[in-house]
């Protein structure tokens, strides 16, 4: 395995200051992996996250290749990234090679493409992990003790970012929601002449019989100007 000089206290800060600056939770798991290639002995890395509906999704990959283990994986419902993503605990695979525990589909993927090595770590911001950070290499053994600290670090500061980035974007689709809706409720007031009650009682009615949002409802409302028969006053 290749020495390599890992990051400082000063390279994490500066990593901290850029998932900070990072806009989005995209932004923020794509400036995690191309860090993660600079702070450890791999050859690939990439993230998976768990969305609301509490199902996991590709999030960031340094290449095709590591969306191709991942979807595997995926689609199988097993493998090493599964069990990290349901126990919550690091999972190393230290020699695909010699390591039959893991489904022979996926050790053959793997061993297709040259890697040798797996290093999956949960993000962790509470008890329940919502994704795994993945490091991959090419050489058995690929990952020593301060791969593996590197990588806890990083992992935390990955869980942090993405946590934070989340609830920014949530509340940007609450106000941006409140602000529709809003809209949408002076355009029933002035044109029926209702008060703001009553007109919000008109879009939560139709949300309702319809199934729809009530942001999409708004928005809909807003866009044609026009009322669905069923949600005239």
């Amino acid at each position: 395995m290749t020495t390599q000089q890992h990051p400082t206290a000063d390279t994490f800060a500066r990593l901290a200051v850029e998932l900070h600056d990072s806009d989005g939770v995209g932004e923020t798991v794509e400036t995690v992996v191309q860090f993660a290639l600079q702070a450890l002995s791999c050859r690939y890395a990439g993230l998976v996250l768990i969305e609301r509906g509490h199902k996991p999704v590709i999030a960031a990959a340094t290449a095709p290749v590591v969306a191709d283990l991942y979807q595997q994986q995926l689609d199988a419902g097993h493998g090493p990234l599964m069990t990290s993503l349901e126990s919550g605990k690091p999972v190393f695979v230290t020699d695909i090679a010699n390591d039959d525990q893991w489904p022979a589909d996926w050790r053959a993927l793997a061993a297709s493409i040259g890697v040798r090595s797996v290093l999956h770590l949960p993000l962790m911001p509470t008890d329940h992990p919502v994704g795994v950070l993945s490091f991959f290499s090419e050489q058995p053994d690929g990952f020593d003790c301060d791969d593996l600290a590197v990588g806890h670090i990083l992992a935390r500061h990955a869980s942090i970012a993405v946590a934070t980035a989340r609830s920014e974007e949530s509340l940007a689709q609450a106000v941006d929601a409140r602000k529709l809706v809003g809209q949408a409720m002076g355009i029933l007031m002035e044109r029926f002449d209702l008060d703001g009650d009553r007109a919000f009682d008109v879009l939560r009615r139709y949300s309702q019989d319809s199934n729809t949002k009530l942001r999409d409802v708004a928005q809909q409302l807003i866009d044609t100007r026009k009322l669905p028969t069923a949600l005239k006053p």
